[in-house]
């Protein structure tokens, strides 16, 4: 079977266990995705799987280069194609399809996506800089990044350094979340707490690594 799927986030909500305790949760729709190529160990050099998520319509379909057709062979064009490891490459076939039923109640699992994007931020907002004293007499502190610079030696700034900057729009990894409801009649998964990235972005939902 795969190691994961593919998915979209659909938000959040929370859900009650018989013992009236409230669990926060976020609602995945993960899968269905298509295999569109077996990487073999003879061929490529390791064993994987080649998915397609999120088909297209027969309109944005007909936008797609001949070249990404091709490589779809008879299924249909997706929005995204993505790999995932297999326990046993025999049992997969091109074409088959795998969706929630790969995921059980209870099972811990890592959730990647891209979080929000937001913009130039100062290293308050970015870093958690606690700032700079705010009473009468330090008007040009307050928020500002403070020295950076080194002295005599090495006299440069060191690379890596905490500076202002693009905040957010990278890849993020939640792991160990548990999954708290499958709904296989929905499409959907229910994890207990919050994963990156707004309602709509797409998201990797795979075996625990640490599981």
């Amino acid at each position: 079977m795969l190691n994961g799927l593919l998915g979209k986030k659909i938000g959040m909500t929370q859900v009650f266990t018989e013992d009236g305790v409230r669990i926060p949760v976020t609602v995945i729709q993960a899968g269905p995705v298509t295999v569109i190529q077996k990487k073999t160990n003879e061929k490529e050099g390791y064993e994987a799987v080649q998915v397609g998520f999120d088909e297209l319509n027969e309109a944005k379909a007909r936008k797609v280069n001949k070249s990404i057709l091709g490589h779809m062979g008879d299924n249909k064009a997706t929005r995204h194609l993505h790999e995932f490891d297999v326990s046993d490459i025999n049992a997969v076939e091109v074409g088959q399809s795998f969706d929630v039923s790969l995921f059980e109640v209870g099972q811990i699992v890592d959730v990647a996506g891209t979080s929000k994007g937001r913009g130039f931020a100062g290293v308050v907002k970015r870093h958690n800089f606690g700032g700079g004293p705010q009473s009468h007499g330090h008007r040009r502190f307050k928020r500002s990044t403070g020295s950076i610079g080194q002295s005599a030696t090495p006299s440069r700034v060191m690379k890596n350094k905490k500076m202002p900057g693009h905040y957010g729009n990278a890849r993020v990894t939640v792991q160990n979340l548990e999954v708290i409801e499958v709904r296989p009649e929905m499409g959907v998964i229910l994890v207990k707490g919050a994963i990156p990235g707004p309602s709509g972005r797409l998201i990797e939902i795979t075996k625990a690594a640490k599981g």
